[in-house]
């Protein structure tokens, strides 16, 4: 299978099984989406989702997180991991939005990179969720099952993970293929087990065949051995 027939038949299948595929953390505005994706680093979208619902009613909006403190936003945020600098990257955030834009969440890349506590991966789920554009924000769901597949080789990065998926996937997809990705890798293409029998992606997927080569390989050897 050629790379480009690997791509269309993916896809295909992602469209046909995860139709409405979307982010699972919660929110009312771009504001609260910009504060749950900060959040949600190296936590759990259920965990974000249990603290989001007091800190929003507290800050529903950027002027109103600008006015707190880091101690009252700590407040709300403990049970996260890292709340410390969290809560000093929401809280600077907060302010340089409130202070430079208007209290309203950017749409370009390089305004919203320059805010407190945004990378890349941030920004692009911004700019695909809120503002539909076709960015592709790499996590390591993302970057996993991009390689496990076969759409990406050997990447370097995140970054380089992004430039290769965003070369190949339509121009119209790349938005919903985050999170086809991220949701693949989450419950399915799992880090430690992943479940190739529930996997629709299983008879596609370089990373399957090859086990599946080294299995056959293996029962191969122990045959000929007991000749």
């Amino acid at each position: 299978m050629t790379q480009d027939e690997r791509y269309r038949e993916v896809l295909e299948r992602f469209r046909r099984e995860m139709p409405q595929a979307q982010t699972e953390l919660h929110y009312g505005n771009p504001f609260q989406l910009l504060v749950a994706v900060i959040l949600s680093a190296q936590c759990t979208d259920k965990r974000i989702n249990m603290v989001t619902p007091a800190l929003f009613e507290a800050y529903p909006d950027a002027p109103s997180m600008a006015a707190a403190t880091h101690d009252g936003i700590f407040a709300y945020i403990k049970s996260v991991s890292y709340p410390n600098n969290k809560a000093k990257s929401l809280l600077g955030m907060a302010r340089k939005l409130a202070d430079e834009f208007g209290g309203r969440v950017p749409d370009d890349i390089d305004a919203l990179l320059s805010l407190p506590g945004v990378g890349r991966k941030t920004a692009n789920v911004i700019l695909s969720v809120v503002y539909d554009r076709p960015a592709m924000a790499v996590d390591t769901h993302v970057f996993r099952v991009a390689e496990r597949i076969g759409l990406t080789t050997r990447s370097r990065g995140p970054l380089e993970t992004e430039k290769k998926l965003t070369s190949k996937i339509p121009e119209a997809d790349i938005a919903r293929a985050h999170h086809w990705l991220i949701l693949h890798g989450r419950y399915v293409c799992k880090a430690r087990s992943p479940q190739c029998g529930d996997c629709f992606l299983a008879d596609v997927c370089r990373e399957r065949q090859r086990e599946l080569v080294k299995i056959k390989k293996v029962l191969s050897d122990g045959s000929d051995s007991g000749k």
